[in-house]
């Protein structure tokens, strides 16, 4: 293949992958437009976000499977075709339940594109290129996170936030026709795998069924409620079900074996605790500043977009001293650089904070991120057998994103509860209402409006007070995990590029 036709996939497979990971953070800031425009409660509205997670968790373990049945750029093209299909289904899309669907459908389409556009690259461009192939994708990667908050409140606050699906269109069909002119001479070669059939049932329903629980639990009062029990029942049982057959099963969708490994263990339970904790924030965060604040989507976009900002100068450095120290260290610290964010973030925040004050720990947070990611692929995937590199890493990559939309809901939902307790300490413990609400009479304000006033200001402090407390809880859980860290021991072995997909 021709220098410059190498260049051009390699910069189609790019804008692939970094249209997928920008689709993680897009909606975000998105949540409280969607909200308003489908009639539906915020909490609800996170269901845009955890709902392609779960999906794309589920597809992961597939990717493998089926890219040696049909070939990775068959695959490739097809994932591209629907996630451009289901954006464009998704911006069409009457209700939250058929937005919530076309979500799947994007996750399922978006979830192999990730690691087959990083394979395709390795595989398209010489050895000796091998560490730019990587570095294109590793920026894209990096750089979507950035513009993902960016561009889904500028769109959602001028054109509507239909956009932030539509904008996926015309990339989806251009990368598709491109790769198909470009990649079809670099088609893998096929043969008849097996397929976990059981296996992937399970896994379907005992994922499907803990998800929605989450998320329906707090409209429907959690163990109240005979229909979240049955949804509590069917996600244990079929975790139980999941766990033996995959044990024993030939051809695992999930291979837990890898779990024998402590290395393997402790550093995925790290990770999990981590990245579920670190997603969560980038679902709450947003909320805190366009429902109290008075931000628009678009500045809560600039203030969350810092967070990578730092990561794009710091993940050169840590991939340097991640193969000179310990990935112990680097991982341990940079878990504790973000526990020591969010303790920022409780001092300094307030319903007062201006908007550096909130956007700085954002920067902060941002430059300890590669420390934490980077090292941590090496000493996971480093501690199993070097022929079950690849199962591990669909492992570690599913659990971390099941972690991302367990998390999300856990946290929205502890932040909502949290609010409304506040509210209710606060408003047993208020003075001097009667003549605050004569002051605002005085000042032209009806009864009706002063009482207004008094209750948005409770309602304001409760959740200012909920939202630093939640970081507390989220500093702890950092501590924690980077305390784990240490059970792991040392890698066996070197791992080489491209293994974390």
């Amino acid at each position: 293949m021709p220098w410059g036709t190498v260049l051009l996939a390699g910069l189609v497979l790019a804008l692939s992958n970094f249209m997928v990971v920008l689709d993680i953070t897009i909606a975000n800031v998105s949540v409280p437009h969607i909200a308003g425009g489908l009639g539906i409660s915020p909490s609800e509205g996170t269901w845009v976000i955890t709902s392609y997670a779960v999906a794309e968790a589920i597809c992961v373990p597939l990717t493998g499977w089926l890219a040696k049945r049909f070939g990775e750029v068959k695959v490739f093209v097809a994932g591209m075709i629907g996630f451009g299909l289901f954006s464009f289904l998704c911006g069409t899309a009457p209700s939250l339940g058929a937005l919530v669907a076309f979500r799947i459908g994007q996750g399922l389409s978006g979830g192999p594109i990730m690691p087959i556009s990083q394979t395709l690259l390795l595989r398209i461009f010489p050895k000796d290129k091998h560490a730019m192939a990587m570095g294109i994708w590793s920026m894209t990667t990096i750089t979507a996170p950035i513009f993902g908050p960016i561009l889904g409140g500028t769109m959602s606050d001028n054109w509507g936030w239909h956009w932030i699906f539509f904008i996926n269109v015309p990339i989806a069909i251009g990368c598709s026709l491109a790769a198909v002119a470009l990649l079809r001479r670099a088609e893998s070669a096929t043969e008849k795998m097996p397929v976990d059939i059981v296996g992937l049932g399970l896994l379907v329903m005992a994922v499907g069924a803990l998800q929605i629980m989450l998320d329906l639990g707090r409209e429907r009062d959690w163990f109240g409620n005979p229909f979240i029990v049955t949804l509590a029942v069917v996600a244990a049982i079929g975790f139980a079900f999941l766990i033996v057959w995959e044990l024993f099963d030939r051809h695992p969708i999930v291979d837990l074996k890898v779990f024998r490994h402590s290395g393997f263990t402790f550093s995925v339970l790290a990770l999990v605790f981590t990245y579920g904790v670190f997603f969560a924030t980038l679902v709450i965060i947003p909320q805190w500043l366009q429902s109290e604040l008075g931000y628009t989507a678009t500045w809560a976009g600039y203030a969350m977009a810092w967070n990578g900002v730092a990561a794009v100068f710091m993940a050169p450095v840590a991939a340097m001293l991640s193969q000179k120290m310990d990935p112990r260290i680097l991982v341990s610290g940079g878990i504790l650089w973000l526990a020591a964010t969010s303790l920022i973030r409780v001092v300094w925040w307030n319903t007062g904070a201006d908007f550096w004050t909130l956007a700085l720990p954002q920067l902060i947070q941002g430059a300890g991120m590669p420390f934490f990611f980077v090292p941590l692929t090496t000493l996971a995937l480093g501690a199993v057998e070097e022929n079950e590199v690849a199962s591990a890493a669909g492992v570690m990559n599913f659990l971390r994103t099941m972690s991302g939309a367990v998390a999300t809901a856990i946290g929205v939902t502890m932040w909502e509860n949290g609010a409304q307790s506040a509210r209710d300490t606060l408003t047993g413990v208020l003075h001097g209402t009667g003549s605050t609400m004569e002051s605002l009479q005085a000042h032209g304000f009806t009864v009706e409006q002063s009482r207004t006033f008094v209750s948005h200001l409770v309602d304001s402090q409760a959740i200012a007070i909920t939202t630093v407390n939640v970081f507390e809880l989220f500093a702890a859980i950092f501590v924690g995990a980077a305390v784990i860290i240490w059970l792991a021991p040392k890698p066996k072995h070197s791992v080489g590029l491209g293994a974390a997909h």
